[in-house]
């Protein structure tokens, strides 16, 4: 990938103002594409995020929304276009998680895991298709999890939706590609972000033992996969699923 591949294009990141998504806009930033960098509470950090996107030169645009809601999602496309241009990269990274058992998961934390996780990614994906279709092109990447490739008793609402997002790359992926639009996910394991926060370090112990490189992944791990994923290395590539585990899960 030359050092500016993406000059030119424009970005959408959901959840983008921390963790996963804001080594995403970084990245992106400095690829030459100009970022909009979507968050629903984190305003702050969404701020310092849209700091190091202008700092490589390139435009950073806030857009709060939540990315659940149709109505919230049309109006963010909207003021995306108006602010950047038509959307040319599309990350779904957005996500909540909820470690419950199943006797303390209800209908309102799998509704809602369900809703953010899965749904959401339809929702922008089809508020921008159409005008990826008119004009021919269009690279989406998903942000799934090896939860969605193993079992997860203590989060069975969140495992379900990252195993839909799987199906619904692979589905959506096949319906676009001859209108030149890419669409691939990605499916980490245990990576240092906020979720992991106040996790007992006994437990982090565990996880990294039982991970073949000896080491919990780094944003910026995810990040590059994804880069790879919107650029042109991957022109080849559509529906697939790329696991980024350190080695937890190996796929055939």
């Amino acid at each position: 990938m030359s050092e500016l591949e993406f000059s030119g294009r424009t970005a959408l990141v959901t959840g983008g103002g921390k963790g996963i998504g804001r080594a995403c806009c970084r990245l992106l930033a400095e690829a030459g594409a100009n970022v909009a960098i979507n968050y629903l509470t984190s305003e702050s950090a969404a701020a310092e995020t849209a700091e190091m996107v202008e700092a490589a030169g390139v435009r950073a645009h806030l857009c709060r929304a939540d990315v659940s809601s149709e109505q919230e999602v049309c109006a963010m496309v909207d003021d995306v276009i108006g602010a950047l241009g038509p959307i040319d990269l599309l990350v779904n990274n957005a996500g909540i998680f909820e470690y419950v058992s199943h006797n303390e998961t209800t209908f309102e934390i799998w509704k809602r895991t369900l809703d953010v996780n899965l749904t959401s990614a339809f929702l922008v994906s089809w508020a921008v298709k159409d005008s990826m279709i008119a004009r021919g092109y269009g690279r989406i990447v998903n942000m799934s999890s090896i939860s969605g490739l193993r079992p997860r008793p203590n989060s069975i609402a969140y495992s379900a939706s990252k195993a839909g997002l799987i199906g619904f790359t692979r589905s959506f992926a096949e319906a676009v590609a001859a209108e030149n639009i890419r669409v691939n996910a990605v499916a980490p394991g245990l990576i240092e972000t906020e979720i992991i926060d106040g996790v007992d370090q006994g437990v982090l112990d565990k996880l990294v033992e039982a991970t073949p490189v000896r080491r919990i992944g780094q944003p910026r791990d995810i990040a590059e996969l994804v880069l790879f994923l919107l650029s042109e290395r991957s022109s080849f590539m559509t529906g697939q699923t790329l696991v980024a585990s350190g080695g937890r899960v190996m796929l055939p």
